[in-house]
């Protein structure tokens, strides 16, 4: 067997958008909007050896039942894995590589905020192991509320 080869190929922000569907007139209230965040993770085997690790934020902010912002971001990366043990693959895929991705989203995500005129929200860090073994056990992807 040949030796394991992981290599990073290219990280890069796949999609971003952000709405402010009740602006002007949400942005005059005075009351804090409570935050929630998802995260999700998705691998895809594009060629031969080579993947493509997709980590997604989004973050929804609410006054009430109105939205104040909904930002997405999709920060992507592509990844050289050859000679990885099939019951390795899964881990290297859903924890090793959206612990590369994350940290370009989390920068993204709060510079998107930021430059459209709010406090940026920074997201915490990630077990993406615990993450992981969630998923493998079927359970939904984290929500986080701050």
């Amino acid at each position: 067997m040949a030796d394991p080869v992981f290599n990073i190929q290219r990280v890069y922000l796949k999609e971003a958008s952000l709405e402010q569907p009740n602006s002007p007139a949400i942005l005059l209230e005075s009351e804090q909007p409570a935050v929630e965040i998802n995260l999700g993770v998705n691998a895809e085997n594009v060629a031969e050896g080579i993947f493509e690790v997709c980590v997604t934020a989004t973050v929804q902010t609410r006054i009430q039942d109105k939205t104040v912002f909904l930002a997405e971001c999709k920060q992507a990366g592509i990844f050289e894995i050859r000679e990885i043990p099939e019951d390795q693959m899964g881990a290297v895929v859903g924890i090793a590589c959206p612990q590369i991705v994350y940290p370009y989203l989390r920068g993204n995500v709060a510079d998107l905020i930021t430059r459209a005129g709010f406090p940026p929200v920074h997201l915490a860090e990630i077990n993406f192991q615990s993450m992981y073994e969630q998923q493998q056990q079927g359970a939904n992807t984290p929500v986080v509320t701050q």
